[in-house]
């Protein structure tokens, strides 16, 4: 029913069911990785009106038991999803059903089948969300603005210029035209840069 990936490792499709409506799928090396992916195989939906709530855990280094923390969620309409679980930090997570890991140094990946209605009521953890588009349209558009904030408090009139032939001098019109391109670029195509 359901899948894990982790980077630069085989695909397990094999969770350990620990309830009726709750599996784990075991990551060994656990702080070398960075982010994992949980998806569904396409041979069993989910039971109508369900989903299934992605959790991490990791051993706690405070008390040897299990930190859970929730990721997300996948559905049969978002089949798959993207966590970044290398920022998570300790102290956020709670107890869960899942049980205990079996070996401290052994973190997992659990999902919990529950109710639309309960998934859409609850937080994920800070983080765990993969960078997007969006979040990177977001970081460009700050870049732009602070680079131009910078270059435009050195601006200086023509008559206020001193000559200096060492220096070289780009006018703050050709830097707005860049950034005024670089805006229209990033609406049209947030990925035009990659080509």
């Amino acid at each position: 029913m359901f899948g894990c990936l982790v980077a630069g490792r085989l695909v397990q499709t094999d969770p350990v069911p620990v309830a009726a409506d709750k599996f784990v799928f075991h990551v060994a090396d656990y702080e070398n990785v960075n982010h994992v992916v949980v998806f569904m195989l396409g041979t069993v939906p989910f039971p109508a009106g369900t989903g299934g709530a992605v959790y991490f855990s990791y051993p706690d280094p405070a008390s040897g038991g299990a930190v859970w923390q929730l990721l997300g969620f996948i559905t049969n309409d978002k089949p798959s999803a993207i966590f970044r679980i290398s920022g998570l930090t300790a102290g956020e997570g709670a107890a869960h059903p899942f049980g205990s890991s079996p070996c401290p140094s052994v973190a997992q990946v659990g999902v919990s089948v529950e109710a639309l209605g309960l998934l859409a009521q609850q937080t994920p953890v800070s983080g765990a969300a993969a960078a997007t588009a969006d979040s990177f349209a977001q970081f460009a558009q700050k870049t732009l603005d602070s680079l131009y904030n910078f270059a435009a408090s050195f601006a200086v009139t023509q008559a206020h210029m001193t000559p200096n032939p060492t220096e070289t001098f780009i006018p703050s019109s050709c830097v707005l035209k860049w950034y005024q391109n670089f805006q229209r670029r990033m609406s049209q195509n947030p990925n035009f840069w990659k080509t």
